[in-house]
């Protein structure tokens, strides 16, 4: 049953909430600037610890955009709120990524079909075994008619989310082996908890940094405010997903 206060969200506008889809950038700036430059009337909904998330409209569909934070701990937390308690029903992380593969070039989009990790999120299910934490189809496939609309070219493939940014391992290569595409923080934990809640969820990221020669990179700026062509097709997305079914949890 939706509430309006959890430990990390205080929905400030309770006849607002949240829409069915939550676009969930790692950067509260990022969120906001969608929010302003994308939705028609957004109003903030929720500023606990500075993270903040947004509902407004896209083309007549009530869209929210709400930060995740970095890493698996903290979209973890994210993720679970908004689907067990505020009724979301999809969750599309829109981040940024370093492109392990190389023909994956900065400011390409990629989105996860899966979701490697050498993170230990998943322990907590106690499955004697090793989880494979994937996206929703539903989601994916909107998000290639989204991009095939626009002219984008989506390339579609596993991610590699890592616990650790700074990796004296250096083992990105060994995954990109795996046929990893790129390396992110968040996919697996938010893929986890989709999977868990029986809810829907998908990575999009836009490349942002080359893990391999000539190792360039985009500026903070450039990572908050220049990825305008994978929120649109995120926004697109989030319209085609609005006549979707709606699922519920089952414990």
């Amino acid at each position: 049953m939706p509430v309006n206060k959890t430990p990390h969200i205080n929905l400030l506008d309770e006849e607002l909430g949240f829409g069915k889809t939550v676009l969930m950038p790692g950067d509260p700036l990022r969120a906001k600037y969608i929010a302003e430059h994308f939705l028609e009337n957004p109003v903030l909904v929720n500023n606990v610890r500075g993270v903040q998330g947004y509902t407004g409209y896209y083309d007549g569909v009530k869209v929210s955009v709400m930060a995740s934070g970095m890493g698996m701990p903290s979209i973890g937390i994210y993720s679970y709120e908004l689907y067990k308690f505020f009724g979301v029903q999809n969750i599309m992380r829109i981040g940024s990524a370093g492109a392990i593969n190389r023909d994956c070039k900065v400011r390409d989009i990629v989105a996860g079909i899966g979701a490697c990790t050498n993170s230990n999120f998943g322990s907590q299910y106690g499955l004697d075994g090793t989880i494979a934490p994937v996206c929703s189809f539903e989601m994916l496939s909107a998000a290639k008619n989204a991009a095939d609309a626009m002219g984008a070219d989506l390339k579609i493939g596993s991610l590699y989310s890592s616990d650790t940014f700074y990796d004296d391992t250096r083992s990105a290569s060994d995954w990109a082996k795996a046929g990893c595409l790129a390396v992110e923080m968040e996919a697996a934990a938010l893929y986890m908890t989709a999977l868990r809640l029986k809810r829907r969820a998908l990575a999009v990221c836009t490349i942002s940094d080359l893990v391999y020669p000539p190792f360039t990179g985009l500026d903070a700026k450039d990572r908050e405010q220049g990825f305008t062509q994978m929120m649109e097709l995120a926004l697109r997305t989030a319209k085609e997903l609005e006549d979707l079914p709606l699922l519920t949890s089952e414990e």
